[in-house]
């Protein structure tokens, strides 16, 4: 989709980036910048720097960074055509009707058509659930003591015992046998045409906005699988949703309760817990986790109280740790799931085990200490020493005292003896860092060729960044170095792409960071690179004249390294000799 770039201009101006991101950041203004923590990654001390003057954002963390544009887009999960929208509602700018490439029509064309598709879908499966061949499936929503009020909320559905009912509907829209294949709800081969889903009451599932992006079925009686999702889509990735969320992302709630399945969601959500998410028939993972980040600093798994359910708590805690997340997880024992404890239970004492769910580091010592017979005197040694090797997990001496204090309360151990043992294991190199050690000597002389030439082309790099970096800070510096440096010295090609623009703007009287970052909006790779080139720094340490030293150094390596390249890639005598020249001149080149 292409809205002109005036329009895009315009939209980014309107929304001053401190306010749009206030409204998601804690953000405390230090010098002529604000800061706060970054909601992209786990960091303790402020390293999220947001820039009035730029009008940009970046992170020293993570690398993260960009325009008010991006960040929306980032943090909300959003499309540019959706950020924009959102944004020029924000700033009361009438956007023009979009003009798109034919590559942009095409995909959203092909986005457009997968959603009416599965919207389509969704409504066929509502509808029949309620006639007579759906009995079945209404009958076991009904079992499971769904309201119908719950069932139309989450749009619950049946498919049919015939084996292309939905085809035949759907192909008597119009669409054709190419797009219904891509869309997942149906198989087309020699042999037939089948639908995906038959026989099983049917849970569509939502992204974050609420459109239908693919399906989850329970087939009725005992066939197998017992639960079946859509495959992965043009519009439907299941490492990137969670069932649930478009309802649980308005929630008031401080927490996420994250669970195992959809008739646990549902369930929670009938209660009253509308802050309930499930994955969709996949294993927690990071994208998950970043997704919950975006509205939540904590979570509460409510995962079964199986051996599965305990497991897929135990790999979900480190993600979401590594995310930024804290975790906590909910014991329901005797019940197995949400749905029964609160059936059995109700509401209430659900949320009270909510208000008890334990600390996810203590969770797994718990866990720990049943690989062991704490009773013999050797084992309970071993459980000790796996407690103490478990708490040194944490890096920062406060945290992990404070840990080791807990710890030793629940577990009984003296304090002073659990201490000791963590600050000795801690001292001593374990078998696997020495065995990392000896491989690492054993390879690094084979390496250290390839690490300095990689070493050169990195320090090149950080040359032009750090270049291009300065002539957007000190605008006096342009004047300085344009006869020397021109946009055709920066050899990395998306460098010398930015080095254009800004030269441009110091023609055209000014530049602005925020706006050259618009021009690589269809690009997140070039664009986050971009970013980076305007937030490389120097030494803040540096004075005037060590600065200036610095920049004519970085002035010169550029140079250089244009000219060594054009001379490996001279066409005739002639230009040779021209780069020869300019070359025994290059120390002569004084910037300041």
């Amino acid at each position: 989709m292409y809205y002109p770039e005036e329009i895009i201009e315009e939209v980014r101006m309107r929304n001053d980036i401190v306010d749009v991101i206030s409204g998601y950041v804690k953000l405390q203004k230090k010098g002529s910048n604000y800061f706060g923590l970054c909601p992209f990654h786990n960091e303790k001390s402020p390293s999220f720097s947001v820039s009035p003057d730029k009008q940009m954002y970046y992170c020293f963390g993570c690398g993260a960074g960009g325009n008010a544009i991006t960040f929306v887009m980032e943090y909300e999960n959003f499309t540019f055509t959706e950020t924009l929208k959102l944004l020029a509602d924000r700033a009361g700018v009438k956007l023009p009707e979009a003009e798109y490439t034919k590559e942009e029509r095409e995909k959203a064309d092909r986005r457009s058509t997968l959603l009416e598709i599965n919207k389509l879908a969704a409504n066929y499966f509502y509808y029949q659930l309620r006639q007579p061949q759906g009995k079945a499936g209404y009958e076991y929503f009904k079992r499971r003591e769904l309201t119908d009020e719950t069932i139309r909320r989450f749009g619950l559905g049946y498919s049919n015992k015939t084996s292309n009912d939905l085809y035949q509907y759907l192909r008597s829209k119009g669409y054709r046998d190419e797009i219904l294949k891509e869309s997942g709800l149906v198989t087309i081969e020699e042999r037939g045409t089948y639908d995906k889903f038959w026989n099983r009451v049917m849970f569509p599932i939502m992204d974050v906005n609420s459109r239908v992006i693919g399906f989850g079925g329970r087939v009725m009686g005992d066939g197998e699988p017992k639960y079946l999702n859509s495959p992965e889509t043009f519009v439907f990735d299941k490492s990137r949703n969670l069932y649930g969320m478009n309802y649980a992302r308005t929630s008031r709630e401080k927490c996420l309760l994250v669970c195992e399945g959809y008739m646990d969601v549902i369930a929670l959500h009938q209660a009253g817990f509308t802050n309930g998410v499930a994955s969709l028939g996949t294993a927690f993972t990071s994208q998950h986790a970043m997704l919950l980040k975006r509205y939540t600093q904590q979570v509460v798994l409510t995962y079964d109280s199986d051996g599965a359910g305990v497991k897929a708590a135990l790999r979900a805690i480190p993600i979401l740790k590594d995310a930024g997340i804290s975790a906590r997880v909910l014991d329901m024992k005797p019940y197995k799931d949400p749905d029964e404890f609160i059936k059995n239970m109700g509401a209430e004492a659900f949320q009270e085990r909510i208000d008890q769910a334990k600390n996810s580091f203590l969770f797994e010592i718990e866990v720990l200490k049943r690989d062991y017979q704490v009773e013999d005197p050797e084992q309970k040694t071993r459980f000790y020493n796996a407690v103490a090797e478990k708490l040194l997990e944490f890096d920062e001496a406060l945290e992990r005292d404070n840990y080791i204090q807990a710890v030793a309360r629940e577990q009984m151990i003296p304090y002073e003896d659990l201490r000791r043992l963590v600050n000795r294991l801690g001292s001593m190199p374990g078998a696997a860092q020495k065995a990392v050690q000896a491989r690492a000597s054993q390879t690094g002389r084979m390496e250290r060729q390839t690490d300095r030439k990689k070493e050169k082309d990195d320090g090149i790099k950080r040359a032009q960044r750090l270049l291009l970096t300065w002539l957007i800070e000190k605008k006096e510096l342009f004047g300085k170095v344009e006869g020397i440096i021109r946009p055709a010295d920066f050899t990395e090609p998306l460098y010398r792409q930015t080095a254009e623009l800004v030269f441009a703007g110091y023609h055209e009287g000014e530049v602005n960071p925020a706006k050259i970052l618009n021009h690589f909006i269809n690009d997140e790779e070039q664009y986050k690179e971009v970013a980076r080139l305007f937030h490389a720094r120097l030494e803040e340490a540096l004075g005037n004249e060590e600065q200036n030293k610095a920049i004519s150094e970085i002035v010169y390596r550029v140079k250089k390294n244009s000219l060594d390249q054009a001379s490996r890639n001279a066409s005739d005598i002639g230009e040779l000799q021209r780069i020869i020249k300019e070359q025994a001149e290059l120390r002569k080149i004084s910037v300041f």
